[in-house]
């Protein structure tokens, strides 16, 4: 058997969005030099089936067709089966890359080994700042720095509190977005993957909660520019809500008690009326809206 050692596996999981993926692939081969890498897509059952002619643009792709869909850390994990490289990188089938963003991530895991996972800044399609990591784990003290406009936070990490706006690099005690989530393959495997309880939504979270405590290190590297299209969407869509709610109660029972998730409930709820009063008071339609529609999603899923 044939086996060529690569730097870098790039796994991409795709479900009904087949012009992005053009898109993505299109990028990795524009910007990325210097390292060996191959990309391996994963499509979860889309009922599309333009995923079929993906090798007829990219003969060189893993193709992988799904005959199901279990979410996506199932869908990862998955497309880890056929991985050679040293370390894999997750990215979003909804994202462009900016710049030689892999082979700058690859570069600074590569060099030092107490670091186990690696991300970059993210974008908006407008070029704005996306939400890129969380400085720490979910908690309720994370709730309350939210109500509070994450000023409690924000006195600990400046502005970078989901998006680095230095030219540093910055250790992170919670994890990079799962949108562009690089992590040593051994370490990805002594770990057993991303846990498949989690349909979508705080995957890349508990398993980064696991590297913490393995003791192991997780960074954001700036440098590493990324565009992300969904992750810049301010549309409430419910079934997104009721897939996060759902791990959010997951990730709450396996790292913590399920009374920190109900205490959390109640203070998201609080913070939802509070920004509608807020929102109200100072006449900005748009969030008052906004946050309106999270009321009623919350009156009916929230208990």
């Amino acid at each position: 058997m044939n086996y060529q050692k690569l730097d870098v596996s790039i796994i991409i999981v795709n479900y009904n969005t087949y012009s992005f993926v053009l898109d993505c692939i299109k990028s990795i081969k524009e910007k990325t030099k210097n390292i060996s890498y191959e990309i391996i897509l994963v499509d979860n059952d889309s009922p599309n089936r333009q995923i079929e002619n993906l090798n007829e643009v990219y003969p060189d792709i893993q193709l992988v067709l799904n005959k199901e869909n279990n979410g996506f850390g199932s869908g990862n994990n998955l497309g880890t089966k056929l991985a050679k490289g040293d370390y894999l990188f997750f990215l979003n089938s909804d994202t462009f890359l900016m710049n030689d963003a892999i082979s700058i991530l690859f570069t600074f895991i590569n060099k030092n080994t107490d670091v186990a996972v690696v991300g970059g800044n993210l974008y908006t399609k407008d070029g704005k700042p996306n939400t890129s990591f969380s400085v720490m784990q979910p908690s309720i003290f994370l709730d309350i720095d939210y109500f509070f406009f994450n000023v409690f936070s924000k006195i600990i990490f400046k502005r970078n509190v989901n998006f680095n706006y230095s030219n540093e690099i910055l250790q992170l005690k919670g994890s990079v977005s799962g949108a562009d989530y690089m992590i040593r393959k051994d370490i990805f495997e002594d770990l057993k993957g991303f846990d498949e309880d989690f349909f979508m939504y705080y995957e890349e979270t508990e398993l980064s909660y696991r590297v913490l405590k393995k003791g192991f290190k997780i960074y954001n590297i700036p440098a590493a520019k990324i565009v992300h299209y969904e992750g810049g969407s301010e549309i409430i869509k419910e079934r997104s809500l009721d897939w996060s709610l759902d791990s959010k109660k997951k990730y709450f029972i396996k790292t913590s008690n399920i009374l920190s998730f109900y205490i959390s409930n109640v203070i998201f709820f609080i913070t939802i009326l509070q920004r509608i009063l807020l929102f109200s008071v100072i006449n900005n339609k748009a969030k008052r809206k906004y946050w309106k529609q999270f009321l009623k999603w919350s009156l009916t899923k929230i208990k």
